[in-house]
């Protein structure tokens, strides 16, 4: 009896992981189920939207066309087996995935489980000014918009910076955005590279400088931005403003005259335009004026804290983007009558105009 009762228990155990078996078999077998795009050769982009779970896998790729329709409720019912079997491939994350090297169902979870999310890049290039940055960031469509209806000072006021002028803060280099972040992070990570930046100059920089604040050394390191295109002249652009500065002369440069005269600068400036007074027109104020003109990169803010020893209290654009430094006045004329009165037929104030 007691015999008989065990080779049935044997026999029960044994149908039953025959049933597991057959039934695990089945399962891989529905899941390694094609995804149609592996026949193309166009890059599959896949969206997982906030709020949907992994059970919704299959309905959301035969919405993309990469699984057919008589496939999904088998393939459905194999999924809800295999979380069974395996819960933590539950966990997935929201965002855009690259499933173009993707061949099957089991491959496109292994990759939603792993959460490695399409990376898209943003750059703020050297220079660029608050208003041209804001359209950079709107015409970015797989980026939430969140700061469109907001004013700038709005917008300093959400990132912690109520009542400061947007122009300057914002660290020009590239960042690393995923489809789930928005505008704003973008702006407080540039907000919060270019205060580190700013700190460390800050702290490092040259004993009696001309600047009350950290600050001014941001403003000044925009204007040194905008005046050239050669990294390597910015410490000597910098050593020429300071100078300027502690002998009480007028900064007379070009860049802050544009910054002021806003939407009525056309593309260039008249003798006129510098004798009309703005706040930031270093021809007819003196010192700096009251805040950046444009995102300064890390050198520039270095050159601003570390500028080049000299005597040089001039310069003018030589034509290839480089510039001629002058020690006197009369040397600068001889300068400005060489290189700009008689401007050569190829001259470029900056190597950038070159290649526009």
């Amino acid at each position: 009896m007691i015999k008989s009762v065990f080779k049935a228990v044997i026999v029960l155990l044994c149908i039953t992981v025959l049933a597991l078996v057959g039934v695990f078999a089945w399962v891989e077998k529905q899941l390694a189920t094609p995804i149609a795009h592996t026949d193309t050769t166009q890059t599959f982009i896949f969206t997982m939207p906030q709020g949907k779970s992994v059970r919704h896998v299959p309905t959301l790729l035969a919405n993309e066309g990469a699984l057919t329709q008589d496939k999904i409720e088998w393939v459905e019912l194999a999924l809800r087996a295999k979380l069974r079997l395996d819960p933590a491939l539950a966990h997935i994350h929201a965002g855009e995935y690259d499933l173009s090297t993707a061949k099957d169902v089991a491959h496109v979870l292994s990759i939603l489980h792993e959460g490695d999310v399409v990376k898209h890049s943003f750059t703020i290039v050297e220079g660029t000014r608050f208003r041209d940055l804001r359209a950079l960031l709107a015409s970015k469509s797989n980026l939430k918009q969140t700061i469109k209806e907001l004013s700038d000072a709005e917008i300093m006021a959400a990132l912690g910076k109520k009542d400061e002028h947007p122009e300057g803060w914002f660290a020009p280099d590239t960042f690393f955005y995923t489809s789930s972040d928005s505008d704003m992070d973008i702006l407080r990570r540039a907000l919060r590279a270019q205060e580190q930046r700013l700190a460390e100059s800050w702290e490092g920089k040259q004993d009696g400088l001309p600047y009350q604040s950290a600050y001014e050394l941001l403003i000044m390191a925009s204007i040194i931005e905008r005046e050239t295109g050669v990294p390597k002249e910015r410490p000597d652009i910098a050593g020429v403003f300071v100078r300027r500065l502690q002998k009480g002369m007028r900064l007379q440069t070009d860049p802050t005259v544009i910054y002021g005269m806003g939407d009525a600068y056309v593309g260039r400036i008249t003798r006129a335009d510098l004798r009309t007074p703005t706040p930031y027109n270093t021809y007819t104020i003196n010192g700096l004026p009251p805040t950046p003109i444009a995102m300064p990169s890390y050198e520039a803010i270095k050159a601003a804290a570390q500028p080049a020893q000299g005597s040089a209290l001039y310069f003018v654009a030589k034509g290839d983007g480089s510039h001629y430094f002058s020690d006197t006045l009369a040397e600068h004329q001889q300068a400005v009558r060489r290189y700009q009165l008689n401007r050569r037929a190829d001259y470029r104030s900056s190597p950038a105009e070159a290649s526009q």
